[in-house]
């Protein structure tokens, strides 16, 4: 159960499957009078090559209030098992680490990527949202979302508002969202630099749960530049605070002649020196994103960018696109390419050199393994294939994720012949049906 490697997951499966979802909402609308219940469900299987299998169904639920006014409701279901990465280097002889509980332990085989095979976790989560008119020209939506895992609970309530102009063809927006999550860690909060025990050995952890708030709004407008293209430009700004570790992350510690991990626990041999990662209290992130669309004869082009850049020294950039092909009356297939370029954060620290490792305890000091930390590019190529009638549509999209990134800076020795950031890849499907 690990708390940000599921997050980061979960990102993907949001992108993928509710707002595929939300995408088939208001062709239904149309075709549903006032007190009709529509319905779309979904279904996403993400699998990543011997690592992370999710499967995650979807349901939601519009009703139409009034001829301006819906509510929503939708349902999340998702399951992760597999294996994660846990942040320690991979060396020439078998490793063997102390799980989450600390009450048993696991072995990587010489040469292998440490992967914590049990990485599990099941998360239930409600979203609502009530929608309706303050006045001809102005809308306001107003939303909450309740989600639960077994070490892991998030609670929000969101607000949005649009508002016309320019006979319709200018779009503004403002919106923000607050929340706060609880953080239950199995086997307990460790402490930042704890050095991993054997199993069933007391473990350098405090025992307590923490919490984390977020906060986020968002200001953005949408321009109609012809009867066949429009064009939006948003800007988000997002603060969380509080306790962002991630409590099952390690960082190895190493030799500082030969390169490999330090062995030094005399009831487990094959137990490495590794050492609890301590990530900062505090994350500001600035989000520029711009989409243009163009009808083209029945097709649809959709093309986007964003930029994103936060204090702990990362810049990512993402472009997106896509192309609706129609065929025939109601069939379409629409291509997807996504590339995502990341710089690394300012602590990423992919190993310790003996020595430079902080004492136990040092919460002043930052650093994390995680490679979704690191720097790395991102490419998803895929397609979705649909239909759109009056009554119904559905579609289905298969899509392929490759994650690449550089060896870090600083190897030496045995840890020049590891490879420390090996490629990580994925297949997504989803099926989406629109009742």
């Amino acid at each position: 159960m690990k708390t940000h490697s599921k997050k980061s997951i979960r990102l993907s499966l949001a992108a993928a499957s509710c707002a595929l979802v939300g995408a088939n909402v208001a062709v239904a609308e149309n075709a549903h009078d006032v007190g009709d219940w529509d319905v779309s469900a979904a279904l996403l299987f993400y699998n990543e090559a011997d690592r992370v299998t999710a499967a995650e169904p979807v349901i939601k639920a519009v009703k139409q209030l009034d001829t301006d006014e819906t509510l929503s409701l939708k349902l999340t279901l998702d399951t992760l098992t597999g294996a994660s990465g846990s942040g320690a280097v991979p060396t020439d002889r078998p490793q063997t680490y102390t799980t989450p509980s600390g009450n048993s332990s696991y072995t990587v085989n010489a040469g292998d990527i440490p992967l914590d095979e049990s990485f599990k976790d099941t998360r239930v989560a409600l979203n609502a949202a009530w929608e309706r008119p303050i006045s001809k020209d102005l809308t306001m939506v107003l939303g909450g979302n309740l989600s639960s895992e077994y070490d892991y609970q998030s609670l929000s309530a969101n607000t949005s508002f649009a508002w016309d102009t320019n006979g319709g063809n200018t779009t503004w927006m403002a919106g923000a969202s607050a929340g706060v999550d609880s953080i239950d860690p199995v086997g307990g909060k460790p402490i930042a630099f704890g050095v991993m025990q054997e199993a069933d050995a007391t473990q350098p952890r405090d025992g307590s749960n923490d919490t984390k708030s977020l906060f986020d709004v968002i200001v953005g407008v949408t321009q109609v530049i012809d009867q066949n293209s429009l064009f939006q430009l948003n800007y988000s700004l997002s603060q969380s605070s509080g306790y962002l570790t991630d409590p099952y992350k390690i960082i190895s510690v190493v030799d500082p002649v030969t390169g490999r991990p330090l062995f030094t626990n005399v009831n487990e041999p094959n137990l490495p020196t590794v050492v609890y990662e301590n990530r900062p209290d505090s994350r500001l992130k600035h989000s520029i994103f711009g989409q243009y669309k163009r009808y083209i004869g029945g097709d649809v082009l959709d093309a986007s960018y964003r930029l994103m850049v936060d204090d702990w020294g990362i810049t990512s950039h993402t472009i997106d696109l896509r192309y609706r092909w129609k065929m025939g009356d109601t069939m379409y297939i629409e291509p997807h390419v996504r590339v995502y370029q990341q710089s690394a954060a300012d602590f990423y620290t992919p190993f310790f050199v003996d020595g430079t490792q902080p004492v136990a305890g040092n919460d002043k000091v930052e650093a994390s393994a995680d490679y979704r930390l690191g720097e790395f590019n991102g490419y998803t190529f895929g397609a979705e294939l649909g239909q759109d009638t009056a009554d119904n549509s559905w579609s289905v999209a298969l899509e392929y994720y490759l994650q690449t990134g550089n060896e870090p800076d600083g190897t030496f020795g045995e840890l020049t012949r590891q490879e420390l950031y090996p490629d990580v890849d994925a297949v997504m499907l989803r099926v989406v049906y629109d009742f």
